[in-house]
């Protein structure tokens, strides 16, 4: 009799593989609420990879950190009509505390320009406090109505950057700068993830924001998922809130602004694009354990020889875990350490060592081969910059391979059951648009003929990419 799998094969039913990695590579449990997640060790891990490598990303382009509280005055949110409008459904309200009913409803932060902009209108007086950037590290909370770990949960991890300008040209600038220079960067040569930049619809904007930059990246099974979004605000929350500066001219005028954001979500994308049947498949450069040192059996010399390759990994720069568990049977730990998606696993036994060799398993790529001990702190950097490009690589050869050109919305529906659609914008129009998404089909973002951002949403030339998404 066949063996069974240890996950649920893509090719059966890709949602019930997403649930089994999650589980087996003991990424996050789901909580006791509905909608919310645990996030465990492992999967903590891979979010303060991102944390670090994003925070330094943030800083580097002016931004500071600071918090702001949880709770929200519910008549914050009404200010602005179309934000409230748009995050309604989503809310969560608090209405009794201290034993005794509040006078005014308390919402828990679903996104926090609101209250933002409480504080900016008291910071900000004349010129000379601009731009004033701010990012803080937060939970929020959303009430959603079909949870799925760490795509879609009620309350999740995420920074959100909050800006003020002088002008509408600083503040546009500084939304493209934040999608290019830090989203795009960190997704592309952090995460190995392809993505595509652009332009949301009118329809996909977020609520109370002029614009929406977005960046989209295709799953293994073709659907798409956005992992990061820049808006312009335009002056919509600085006239509500009254986030107002004395120009050099001496006359008041109201701030531009924007606002962006990128969440635990992204550790979803992580399983969902580079994932296969065997587990999950970690970028190097993120990965905060590289390296793992496998002792195959309760042997002393093969124990202490595994403990001094782990030190002298480390010593060379890499993260590595030394795992001499030889209580515990050496296949499963390898199958273990495999679903978890170390990128590479250094295995040493008593033969391995008398031929002053250990067995190098490359997760990325797959296979064996052995490596004499010596050269090891040398070929293992070289080895995960190679799986490092081949995993982005992979990444973009699946997204060229299933997108295809299409002239109709028929052809965009057809062909996003399998993976996304270039269609021309002037051909679909928003009126097509509401006839895909009747389908279940989105318009993830318009992108200019040589793949561009575009700079308005009727430019000349602009492409609609078209997919099913999460």
């Amino acid at each position: 009799m066949a063996k069974a799998p240890v996950l649920t094969p893509q090719a059966d039913d890709f949602p019930r593989w997403y649930q089994d990695l999650i589980n087996k590579a003991e990424l996050a449990d789901n909580g006791p609420v509905r909608g919310t997640m645990v996030i465990r060790p492992y999967g903590y891990g891979l979010w303060e990879r991102m944390q670090q490598d994003m925070d330094a990303r943030i800083k580097a382009v002016g931004v500071q950190n600071a918090y702001f509280p949880l709770f929200i005055p519910q008549s914050y949110l009404t200010k602005e009509a179309e934000h409230v409008e748009g995050f309604a459904p989503e809310l969560a309200v608090v209405t009794h505390a201290g034993g005794k009913d509040l006078e005014e409803p308390i919402v828990v932060r679903p996104t926090s320009e609101t209250i933002i902009n409480e504080y900016f209108s008291k910071w900000v007086q004349s010129y000379r406090d601009l731009p004033l950037l701010i990012n803080q590290w937060a939970n929020v909370v959303r009430w959603e109505l079909r949870p799925r770990l760490f795509l879609r949960t009620t309350e999740f991890l995420w920074q959100e950057g909050h800006t003020a300008h002088a002008t509408q040209a600083d503040a546009q600038a500084f939304a493209s700068r934040i999608q290019r220079d830090v989203y795009a960067d960190f997704m592309e040569n952090v995460l190995a993830m392809d993505v595509v930049l652009g332009r949301k619809t009118v329809k996909e904007r977020f609520a109370g924001a002029i614009n929406t930059l977005t960046l989209e990246g295709m799953m293994g099974d073709g659907k798409a998922l956005q992992l990061g979004t820049s808006h312009e605000l335009g002056q919509n929350f600085a006239k509500a809130f009254q986030t107002q500066y004395l120009s050099k001219d001496g006359a008041q005028e109201h701030v531009w602004q924007t606002s962006w954001g990128s969440t635990t979500r992204m550790i979803g994308a992580l399983v969902m694009m580079h994932g296969d049947d065997n587990g999950l498949r970690v970028p190097p450069r993120l990965a905060h354990v590289q390296v793992v040192v496998l002792a195959i059996k309760d042997d002393e010399a093969v124990v202490a020889k595994v403990r001094e390759i782990g030190e002298k990994l480390t010593a060379a720069g890499l993260r590595v875990v030394v795992d001499d568990r030889t209580d515990t049977p050496f296949g499963r730990r390898a199958v273990d350490w495999e679903l978890k998606g170390v990128p590479l696993r250094v295995e040493v036994g008593p033969r391995d060592l008398e031929g002053g060799t250990a067995m190098l398993a490359r997760r990325i790529p797959g296979g064996k081969e052995p490596v004499a001990l010596d050269i090891l702190d040398t070929l293992l950097p070289k080895v995960l910059e190679e799986d490092q490009a081949r995993l982005l690589q992979e990444s973009r050869e699946r997204r060229l391979a299933r997108t295809v050109e299409v002239s109709t919305i028929e052809e965009a529906a057809e062909a996003a059951a399998t993976g996304w659609a270039r269609i021309p914008w002037a051909d679909l129009g928003p009126e097509g648009e509401a006839k895909l998404a009747e389908q279940g089909v989105s318009v993830r973002c318009l992108v200019a003929e040589d793949g561009s951002v575009p700079t308005a949403d009727d430019a000349p030339g602009t492409v609609a990419i078209v997919a099913r998404a999460y």
